[in-house]
């Protein structure tokens, strides 16, 4: 099963490297891997998705948490959270296929960001499923490159 996990971290060198040679070190994939600075420039934050069962999740968790520039280990597969991956597609837009190309674009809500005589390049934003169905029509338009950014995500806000 697919965990995110979100690792709050302190913006040091090295951090990253740490985190991903503990990944490797145990024999664990990482399928997805995203880090910036948070508000303080002091933190940031790493947000991976793995798979594995509860009791290798659980031994991923108990080993972050060991890491010394680790501040805090969240697995929001436990809580609601939000997820999003932001994806950059280049596909060929024939004259004769573009209405149709702009039609499910909109359909998905992305949005052109470039256009040249051969091809766009669309910008598309959801969870991980939304883009893979996204993908897969393009497919039929014959797609030239994809740029994905991996799983960004935060828990929700409680709703008291």
């Amino acid at each position: 099963m697919k965990h995110t996990l979100s690792l709050l971290v302190e913006n040091q060198p090295g951090v990253l490297s740490r985190v991903a040679g503990l990944f490797s070190g145990r024999g664990f994939n990482i399928e997805s891997l995203c880090v910036a600075e948070t508000l303080d420039p002091q933190i940031s934050r790493i947000t991976l998705v793995t798979a594995g069962d509860e009791q290798i999740i659980e031994q991923i968790k108990k080993q972050l948490n060991k890491l010394i520039n680790v501040v805090k280990v969240i697995d929001l597969s436990e809580i609601e959270s939000v997820e999003r991956e932001m994806a950059l597609i280049k596909v060929k837009a024939a004259p004769q296929n573009r209405a149709e190309i702009l039609r499910i674009m909109e359909i998905f809500r992305g949005k052109i960001v470039d256009v040249s005589p051969l091809y766009y390049t669309i910008e598309i934003t959801g969870d991980a499923k939304k883009l893979e169905a996204f993908i897969e029509l393009m497919r039929h338009f014959k797609i030239k490159e994809i740029a994905r950014t991996g799983t960004v995500a935060l828990p929700r806000a409680k709703k008291s």
